[in-house]
């Protein structure tokens, strides 16, 4: 009779040794895997990634935007330079305009200059501007309660920086004393914003309020007459009163026009009258046609 043949076994050594080690680590948790390796060299580009300066409101960048910021008067606080950049007749003239009105210039390297504008496309070439500082609604109660002191303007969340720029323009054409914009959701004072304003940014000041109705209850609070600008309004701006005295004239939004809060802080609201052809107004033409009739009734010193 042959014997039966036993498969030789642990003998229970396998799952002893086994004993108390928990289930099996994922691949990617295993260090002398492929799939933690990859698991790692991708946190480490995500960490690269996010510890890269964003480019913002503070940098312009790229020859043809460099030379129109330079050429319109936007404040400047130095010029970068990406080492063996060409200089090509843009280059130069960025150059030379720099040189001429005494403006910092700085040899950076290629590397560098990706890292400051935030991997924008320099074309080896940025600005940096200096940061705003914004004036409080302090300021303009202020200003605007000095005898025969023009209109301070409200922008009632402006987010079209190009918009902005042009009512900060129409401010100073028409003796403004300032504008109000709020924290959050508004245009800010960057590089298209004093492009726009063709340099009137520099004589008109800005300020920032955090609660734009708590700044408007501070207005009437001080004396001021708020008037809101709506095609609805109760009334056209040429028929109201009383525009001669500390005055505040808000801009409602692009889209939406002025908030429900923002309107109720209003003492009156006025329209432009325009023909029942065109809808509205853009908001920055809207507020230099009113501005134009508020200085047209003051008296002329």
């Amino acid at each position: 009779m042959a014997k039966s043949r036993r498969t030789a076994g642990s003998g229970g050594r396998i799952r002893r040794g086994l004993k108390g080690r928990g289930p099996t680590p994922k691949a990617e948790d295993r260090p002398a895997h492929k799939a933690y390796r990859a698991k790692q060299a991708q946190g480490q580009a995500k960490a690269k990634q996010s510890a890269k300066p964003k480019a913002g409101a503070e940098w312009v960048f790229g020859r043809n935007p460099v030379f129109e910021a330079l050429t319109e008067g936007v404040p400047v606080q130095g010029a970068y330079v990406a080492e063996g950049a060409e200089r090509d007749d843009r280059m130069r003239d960025i150059l030379k305009h720099c040189a001429d009105h005494s403006i910092a210039l700085l040899q950076v390297t290629r590397g560098e200059l990706d890292r400051l504008t935030g991997g924008g496309v320099h074309q080896g070439v940025a600005v940096k501007l200096p940061t705003y500082e914004y004036k409080e609604t302090a300021d303009l109660i202020e200003a605007g309660r000095e005898p025969g002191a023009g209109p301070v303007v409200v922008c009632d969340h402006i987010t079209d920086p190009r918009n902005l720029g042009a009512i900060i323009r129409s401010a100073a054409a028409f003796g403004s004393v300032g504008v109000l914009i709020p924290t959050r959701r508004s245009a800010s004072m960057t590089a298209v914003t004093w492009k726009t304003s063709a340099g009137a940014a520099a004589r008109v000041p800005v300020a920032q309020a955090t609660n734009l109705n708590q700044a408007l209850r501070s207005f009437a609070k001080a004396g001021f007459q708020i008037v809101g600008l709506a095609g609805d309004g109760d009334a056209t701006i040429e028929e109201l009163p009383g525009l001669d005295g500390p005055l505040v004239i808000v801009v409602g939004s692009e889209g939406e026009g002025m908030a429900r809060l923002v309107r109720e802080n209003c003492d009156q609201v006025a329209s432009i009258p325009i023909t029942s052809s065109i809808e509205s107004l853009n908001a920055s033409v809207a507020a230099a046609i009113a501005l134009y009739e508020v200085s047209r009734r003051r008296p002329k010193e």
